[in-house]
């Protein structure tokens, strides 16, 4: 039997729904604390030990590079959460021990180890990232295959891989792709393009040239976090230039409902937290209801903007 009483308009209805949530781009460097950035971006009375809560005024996330090499105590990690504003995210990696030394086999205890000491971060962690050495090949994939049918799915999670086999056009790309995506989880893709597209010339150049990987890249999502690492040069305009296809696919992504990381990286990092702040821009540009970045501290020393 039909109601005789009056219906809630659609209009009416939509009024007292939960309001969409924003769309999302988090950009971030490979650390938050580098001394270089005191004066240029962070205030002079920045203290030792306290450049987090100053970064994150300048990006909304960051690379964990540090718990790669070895795990923070409790006592900073409960620092570092106190220090992260809502809506901060750390892309944390898992150790080496676990991805490097035992190759994901018999690692179960290192694994469960690492993520019971950064728990207490679980609001604000972006994807895990267990990044393989160049030595994981295709023959290495049921053991990826495994590793990940068995690690807990309350966080998520993003493989890196680095065998010439799995990049772009690669004999075992599909495979690996295919895999990541089966599990939901997404491929970090490392682009080192722009570093390479010119002869290094300083020292920072030179390391960089040495230790970063040479792959083709595609960008390609395989779940729902797709992550970015971006590797510039020590010029912001050849940085800035190199990256724009990657502005356009960031910003597709967010229109497919996807949650873009984008991390820039340039050999000396001096300029990352300015450099990530105009990519996001750039993106913004493209996706006018992007959640904003949070508004910058007043600088310490006059500078010449990249915007």
């Amino acid at each position: 039997m039909l109601s005789n009483q009056p219906q809630p308009s659609a209009q009416a209805a939509a009024d007292h729904s939960d309001p969409p949530t924003p769309d999302r781009l988090w950009v971030g460097a490979p650390m938050w604390a580098n001394r270089a950035w005191v004066g240029p971006y962070f205030p002079a009375s920045t203290r030792s030990g306290a450049e987090l809560a100053v970064y994150a005024q300048w990006c909304n996330a960051v690379e964990g590079n540090t718990t790669f090499y070895a795990l923070p105590d409790a006592e900073t990690v409960d620092r570092w959460r106190e220090m992260a504003p809502p809506g901060f995210r750390f892309l944390f990696k898992v150790p080496r021990e676990v991805t490097h030394d035992r190759k994901l086999r018999h690692a179960d205890a290192e694994l469960r180890v690492f993520l019971e000491r950064i728990a207490p971060l679980r609001e604000c962690m972006g994807p895990l990232s267990v990044q393989l050495p160049a030595s994981f090949e295709p023959e290495d994939l049921p053991v990826l295959d495994r590793f990940l049918a068995e690690v807990p799915r309350d966080v998520s999670w993003s493989v890196e891989v680095r065998h010439r086999d799995f990049e772009a056009d690669g004999p075992a790309e599909r495979e690996v792709n295919d895999l990541l995506h089966r599990h939901g989880v997404d491929r970090v893709l490392i682009d080192t393009r722009a570093l390479f597209a010119a002869p290094p010339k300083t020292r920072e150049e030179h390391e960089a040239w040495e230790n970063k990987p040479r792959l083709a890249v595609r960008p390609v999502a395989t779940a729902a976090d797709p992550v970015v690492r971006f590797i510039g040069q020590s010029n912001a305009e050849a940085t800035a230039h190199h990256w724009q296809p990657w502005v356009a696919k960031v910003a597709a992504w967010i229109e497919q409902g996807r949650r873009p990381h984008v991390m820039i990286h340039t050999p000396d990092n001096r300029l990352a937290p300015e450099l990530n702040r105009r990519f996001h821009c750039e993106v913004a540009a493209r996706v006018p209801t992007l959640e904003p970045l949070p508004d910058p501290p007043p600088p310490a020393a006059a500078q010449d903007t990249l915007w």
